[in-house]
């Protein structure tokens, strides 16, 4: 028996709290109760929105947007919207689906595997954007029945435009960039 081994659940939940997810703890939407010091720059704080609220054409959430609006599936996605490494993910699971050999993604990845019930969503969607510099967050939570949901989107941007470069999925621990498509 490995000594310490009992701990290894307090130092993951230790590490999410204050790795990458930690500005969006703050905002509420994993579930924080106490307000801590924002992490965004000056000038680049979260803003907050629901999936009836506008987005700006040109802003990180509008890359996401119709994930949630449109019900619009992660796999069959325009690869422009996308950069290394959720792209080069994305391009291995085509090249497995046309070999005949099957995905190796679920189509609803984007909703946290779980059905597309746009009414539902519409209720009870909320997300968090973050800019700093040529990278960004999207935090989106929802509920669907009973469960919540977290999933949180990297982006980064170039020439321009705001492209994916990975989706993260806190409520079912899994990661776009950790899928083996081969």
């Amino acid at each position: 028996m490995v000594r310490g081994h009992r701990f290894l659940p307090l130092l993951l939940a230790g590490m999410v709290a204050a790795g990458p997810l930690g500005g969006a703890c703050a905002e509420g939407l994993l579930g924080a109760t106490k307000p801590t010091v924002p992490t965004a720059p000056v000038g680049a704080a979260p803003s907050a929105s629901n999936l009836a609220a506008a987005v700006a054409p040109d802003s990180p959430s509008a890359q996401i947007r119709p994930f949630y609006a449109d019900g619009a599936d992660l796999a069959a996605a325009d690869r422009n919207h996308f950069v290394d490494p959720a792209r080069t993910v994305l391009e291995k699971n085509e090249v497995l689906k046309k070999s005949g050999q099957g995905d190796c993604l679920d189509q609803n990845m984007a909703l946290d595997q779980v059905p597309y019930d746009k009414s539902a969503l519409e209720k009870t969607f909320k997300s968090l954007e973050s800019i700093n510099g040529d990278e960004a967050r999207v935090v989106v939570a929802f509920v669907e029945g009973s469960e919540p949901h977290r999933l949180e989107w990297k982006l980064k941007k170039l020439d321009g435009a705001w492209k994916i470069s990975d989706l993260l999925s806190v409520t079912g621990e899994w990661a776009l960039s950790q899928y083996q498509c081969e």
